[in-house]
């Protein structure tokens, strides 16, 4: 994220339009303060307004792996963690000793983990707009793998007995996993239903 100028009437007024503009909290904004307002004759004539320049103290995946190091850190694990960021999501990759407490079971403490960031996150940087995923000991791929193999299993149950299979409640990642390994399945259709985080998948003939 760059840093933006603004102005205004006093300093305060200045800072609050840029942590706006940048869609910031106040208590992660590097604030420069370039000019300060000053009064000209009679109040009116040649006055300056004040001009401040802020960025971020922190960028979105700075602050991510910050976050999840201080959560991780009250649980008392050791872990390595490497966080990478791309244009439509940002990755964080964990590993180390004991890392299955952070999956769960059917990896539900995984999911709570990544919404709970992605909840976080959007609410410290408003104009986010990324995916927040967060793996553990590649855990994603291995849920992914069971995750198609449990889609054509219903797919042929349904498709068979005529009759829709309503599943567990998903992240948006795994529903995705499940709509596109079903996609050129002819005897089926799926569709979403429900609000996050219990958002599930429908299995339905077609």
């Amino acid at each position: 994220m760059n840093p933006v100028e603004t102005t205004g009437r006093t300093v305060k007024e200045a800072v609050e339009k840029a942590i706006l503009e940048l869609g910031i909290k106040e208590n992660n904004a590097a604030v420069e303060v370039i000019t300060e307002p000053a009064q000209g004759l009679f109040s009116f004539i040649s006055s300056r307004v004040a001009r401040v320049k802020v960025k971020p103290l922190l960028q979105p995946a700075d602050y991510l792996e910050k976050l999840l190091g201080e959560i991780i850190e009250q649980i008392g694990l050791k872990i390595e963690m490497a966080v990478r960021e791309d244009g439509e999501k940002i990755e964080v990759s964990i590993s180390g000793r004991k890392v299955g407490a952070l999956i769960g079971r059917r990896g539900k403490t995984l999911n709570d983990l990544q919404f709970l960031s992605n909840t976080i996150m959007r609410r410290q940087f408003e104009q986010l707009g990324k995916m927040i995923i967060i793996d553990v000991e590649n855990y994603r791929a291995r849920r992914e793998k069971t995750l198609n193999k449990l889609a054509k299993s219903i797919a042929r149950r349904v498709d068979h007995d005529g009759l829709e299979q309503v599943l567990e409640p998903m992240t948006p990642q795994e529903r995705r996993i499940i709509h596109l390994a079903l996609q050129d399945y002819a005897g089926v259709t799926t569709y979403s239903l429900g609000e996050e985080p219990y958002r599930k998948v429908v299995i339905a003939p077609r």
